[in-house]
């Protein structure tokens, strides 16, 4: 699953109507209503203030509003746009205040869905991967060189620790642990320890499509 990098609002204007949308990096529905309580009371003289979100590690969680709009016209494409993106624990409230002209129900949805699409293209995306997070043990001979050459690679070093011996925690997918646990190896002509202590969530930038 993917979040947004960053909350903010960006603004649209079609057909003389302002649509806001306002969106909110949440780790709940608490969080979530609370925003959007926010904003109903920052914009309580707009036409509509609609809504979506998406919660949880699967984003099972998800909700959506009209705030008045004809029925699954403002909340549905908002949300479908969040589940489009695999966007979770988001919450956007795009506010509208009505310029005079009428959309008809095909330009509400285009309206809705392109207020919340382009403001995360202004915000920005990270993508969440669960890694294993891997205790490396050495001792004082081999960890200075073992640790720059961690750091140098593609894996994320998450802190050393120094005691008898010198631990280095480092993250990386479960699928690289075979070649690791070679590669350590044959660094350390099998003098270094590594052990699964569990599991962790990063955040890093979305892999370009090729």
């Amino acid at each position: 699953m993917r979040t947004i990098k960053r909350g903010g609002e960006h603004e649209l204007d079609i057909k003389k109507s302002r649509f806001i949308c306002a969106m909110a990096r949440v780790s709940d529905e608490d969080e979530a209503r609370a925003f959007i309580t926010e904003r109903r009371k920052e914009h309580w003289s707009a036409n509509h203030n609609c809504t979506a979100y998406v919660i949880g590690p699967d984003g099972g969680v998800q909700r959506s509003s009209d705030d008045g709009e004809p029925s699954g016209t403002a909340g549905v494409p908002m949300l479908e746009v969040l589940r489009h993106r695999e966007l979770t624990d988001t919450v956007a409230v795009v506010t509208r205040y009505f310029g005079g002209i009428k959309l008809g129900a095909g330009g509400l949805i285009r309206a809705y869905g392109n207020a919340v699409s382009a403001a995360i293209d202004e915000f920005g995306v990270l993508e969440r991967r669960t890694l294993l997070v891997v205790a490396v043990i050495a001792d004082y001979l081999r960890a200075g060189r073992l640790e720059s050459d961690l750091r140098d690679s593609r894996h994320h070093v998450r802190g050393v620790q120094y005691g008898s011996d010198v631990q280095i925690d480092i993250a990386l997918a479960e699928r690289d642990l075979p070649e690791f646990e070679a590669w350590l190896a044959e660094a350390t002509g099998g003098q270094a320890l590594c052990e699964v202590l569990g599991t962790t969530t990063i955040e890093v930038e979305p892999t370009p499509d090729p």
